[in-house]
């Protein structure tokens, strides 16, 4: 029943930055790990990002480690993903998810819910 909205999406050009935005409406994130993951026009769907639900442990894929930080306020019940240096590569469908009791794995199937998504497009 937890509902999760992406935005902060949008268009940049190579070396821009974007901050993508979770919430939540009425459900604490206080028991929820998050994570956040892409998915480009036939491909995989791949991993970013995943913050505990304290918000004191954090991964970063390789790809993006350097350029992005997950970080969260559960007392404003959101969770963001700030995306510096971007690259043509890092277009996709941006997802974020929450898993109830989670620890911030990797694994797409850790998670219960997931939002609409927010499209990231990086071209010059």
């Amino acid at each position: 029943q937890l509902q999760l909205v992406e935005s902060g999406g949008g268009w940049t050009q190579p070396g821009g930055s974007l901050r993508l935005s979770c919430t939540t409406s009425g459900f604490a994130l206080d028991y929820y790990a998050i994570g956040w993951f892409r998915q480009a026009p036939g491909k995989e769907r791949e991993f970013v990002a995943a913050i505990d639900p304290s918000g004191r442990s954090t991964t970063h894929a390789n790809v993006v480690k350097g350029r992005f930080t997950i970080s969260r306020d559960n007392a404003k019940y959101t969770v963001l993903l700030q995306m510096n240096s971007l690259k043509p590569e890092d277009t996709a469908v941006y997802y974020c998810a929450a898993g109830f009791r989670g620890s911030g794995s990797y694994q797409p199937t850790s998670y219960d819910y997931w939002g609409q998504g927010t499209q990231v497009t990086v071209s010059s």
